[in-house]
């Protein structure tokens, strides 16, 4: 029998009963926390022949706490918290789960632009003081919405405006002119989009600054800025002075600098509550992409103890 370790808060936790399919191979499921922290997992890891990973670092300390781990499943997409040279020096084939939560973030982007644009949070909150003044918003269909990020996620969003008519701008580095049209988008490089858009809507791989203090200068006053993707894309400290001056109308957001221990963050000072949102981590998280995510994940891994190759591998 092999023992993998799951470290993601909701393997399994959907409609999908992956530890039965797991045992069902001849493995058992071991829960791990979700921070990675080296010291809890460490004797976890020690026992391990496989680890379908959460969003907390996987780092060339964790790998060697684990001599028998044959791969390491991120569950999710991005892999910038995990070594990949360590793992790849290791023998360790890294995989993911692309395009299996696209959907679900696509919808979650969405749904923070309505509620930035139509100040539904702050309504919210409003009404439940008394207080029943209108704040005049703006309409999804009136706005030039620009898409950081033209993957599967980018495309999804993409296509959900559509039924509200904006003008969609996407600007991806990786996809050609002709792609990004054909996709349902307006091709623009990455400064003009943030020059006209009134939206912005990021969707591009961490490990890289996007928005900082010199690009928050260049963007049209009153813009909105909805990030579902990184933290580390945004300078949170910017942003908080651009809602402060007005330059920047709105920020909203799945996750901030910290993930889930991000108390500290200059976008959630009570000055800003109007006009900050952020919901904790979880664009991903629908039942659909919850089974999708585990299923594919567990079926890397299953090949991978099996002696086949993963359908999901990822490079440095």
């Amino acid at each position: 029998m092999g023992v993998i370790l799951a470290t993601s808060r909701s393997f399994s936790d959907g409609d999908a009963d992956l530890v039965a399919r797991a045992a069902a191979a001849g493995h058992e499921i071991v829960r791990g926390p979700a921070h990675h922290d080296l010291d809890e997992l460490a004797p976890l890891l020690a026992a391990a022949d496989a680890w379908i990973a959460g969003t907390g670092p996987v780092t060339a300390a964790h790998l060697d706490a684990g001599p028998g781990l044959k791969i390491v499943a991120r569950y999710g997409v991005g892999t910038e918290a995990v070594d990949l040279a360590a793992a790849a020096d290791r023998g360790i084939p890294v995989t993911n789960t692309p395009g299996a939560n696209a959907d679900a973030v696509a919808d979650h982007a969405v749904g923070l632009m309505l509620a930035a644009l139509r100040f539904i949070p702050d309504g919210d909150r409003r009404v439940r003081h008394g207080d029943w003044s209108v704040r005049r918003g703006r309409e999804l269909g009136a706005a030039t919405v620009g898409i950081v990020g033209f993957g599967r996620i980018g495309q999804g969003v993409a296509k959900r405006l559509s039924g509200f008519g904006p003008r969609v701008v996407a600007a991806d580095p990786y996809l050609s002119v002709d792609r990004i049209v054909e996709l349902g988008a307006e091709p623009v490089e990455l400064d003009e989009l943030f020059r006209t858009a009134d939206l912005i809507t990021l969707h591009a791989p961490g490990g890289q600054r996007l928005i900082d203090a010199q690009r928050l200068d260049s963007i049209r006053t009153g813009s909105i800025v909805v990030n579902t993707a990184r933290p580390d894309l945004v300078d949170e400290a910017a942003l908080a002075a651009a809602l402060i001056d007005g330059r920047l109308a709105a920020y909203a957001a799945d996750t901030l600098d910290g993930d889930t221990a991000a108390s500290a963050s200059p976008l959630l000072a009570d000055d800003l509550a109007e006009r900050v949102i952020v919901t904790p981590h979880l664009g991903a998280q629908t039942t659909q992409a919850v089974d999708n995510m585990g299923s594919m994940s567990l079926d890397d891994v299953l090949a991978v103890l099996a002696g086949r190759a993963p359908a999901h591998p990822v490079t440095r």
